[in-house]
């Protein structure tokens, strides 16, 4: 039964988030491959917050976010992205990245320690 809620919750998500259901099914399966990201997913679902108990060398689904917020400011400013108060896409693309820090982590902590948004000055 949690299985089909969180199947129909992620294609909800794929859906007003303007991702296909490729993505979805591609998804779905990457998060059954990790118990402790598929329950934070789960209590996201159930609760519409973050439990913030899986990690990833200390980050959590909201580092992620927050660090995709950053990393994407210039282009939500030119609202090119398809993020923008999107918050179904920023959850669900979160959540994916998560998953992927979880095969290579170092990749994705070069990453968010090294890329920043531009509202500073002398960034570039």
């Amino acid at each position: 039964m949690e299985e089909e809620r969180v199947i129909h919750f992620i294609e909800e998500l794929c859906r007003n988030g303007g991702e296909d259901r490729e993505f979805g099914k591609a998804f779905y399966q990457k998060l059954r491959t990790d118990e402790e990201i598929f329950q934070e997913f789960v209590y996201y679902m159930n609760h519409k917050n973050f439990a913030c108990q899986a990690k990833v060398e200390g980050y959590t689904v909201v580092d992620v976010m927050i660090w995709q917020m950053d990393h994407f400011k210039a282009r939500l400013d030119r609202d090119n992205s398809g993020t923008r108060e999107n918050g179904d896409r920023m959850v669900l693309l979160a959540f994916d990245t998560l998953l992927n820090m979880r095969i290579s982590p170092q990749e994705y902590i070069a990453r968010i320690q090294g890329e920043t948004g531009t509202d500073y000055p002398d960034k570039y």
